[in-house]
């Protein structure tokens, strides 16, 4: 038997995603953060964000309710969740996890598509020939990578959540590869996603499984209606 329930939940918008956006469209090379990927704040909307969150939790019935908090080391993730379970009055230790973590991008780290093709050709080159999903570039993990080490987290959290669920603070990419191993999606159909539905700041992908075994149930996936977007989208 395991868990019977995860709700993962992407971290809120961080001054490295108002960074990226700055720059998109534009000739810029590289992405400027001060700090290390681990180390980068939330930003003021972000903050916004985990509070909406927080009061989402708030609101959930008894038998809804998380029985255990596991989150990413990264800052971004971390304070999400402890913002969020403060503004809804869970009294749970959050559980740090390495393998909650993003996707780690190595030598392309905070280079934008123009970058990576002005400054490693031949990577851009191989990441046509690969694809996004196997390719892993130089110092860095490809999306199987980050597939292997969700199946072990996904084991450990089998093991020490029994019949309880879980709420999970975590990365898109997580997120993505998470749907991939629990439900068994192949790997055209989880880019697919990645592609037209991107996952979203402080969003919520639930999955159910109420016998605690086998391929887990999509109850929802990149749901936002909390934040007050008019946006809340169904299994896919």
């Amino acid at each position: 038997m395991g868990a019977v329930e995860l709700v993962l939940v992407r971290h809120g918008e961080s001054l490295g995603n108002v960074a990226a956006a700055a720059v998109e469209g534009t000739d810029v090379e590289a992405i400027e953060v001060a700090s290390r990927d681990v180390d980068v704040t939330l930003s003021d909307r972000g903050y916004e964000q985990a509070r909406a969150l927080g009061a989402r939790l708030a609101d959930l019935p008894p038998d809804r309710l998380p029985h255990a908090v596991w989150s990413s080391p990264y800052r971004r993730a971390f304070d999400t969740a402890a913002t969020a379970l403060y503004v809804a009055g869970i009294d749970i230790t959050i559980r740090v996890d390495e393998r909650l973590r993003d996707r780690e991008l190595g030598i392309l780290d905070r280079l934008t598509a123009r970058g990576v093709e002005a400054r490693f050709p031949e990577e851009a080159a191989r990441r046509r020939q690969l694809g996004r999903f196997y390719h892993r570039p130089p110092g860095g993990e490809s999306w199987i990578d980050l597939g292997l080490r969700l199946r072990t987290l996904l084991a450990d959290i089998d093991r020490v959540e029994d019949g309880r669920r879980v709420l999970l603070f975590c990365h898109d990419a997580v997120v993505l590869m998470a749907r991939y191993v629990c439900e068994g999606l192949s790997e055209a159909h989880v880019l697919d996603i990645a592609h037209k539905s991107p996952v979203d700041n402080a969003s919520v992908t639930r999955l159910l499984r109420p016998g605690g075994e086998g391929w887990w149930t999509l109850d929802g996936y990149n749901d936002v209606s909390h934040l007050e977007t008019g946006r809340s989208s169904g299994p896919q």
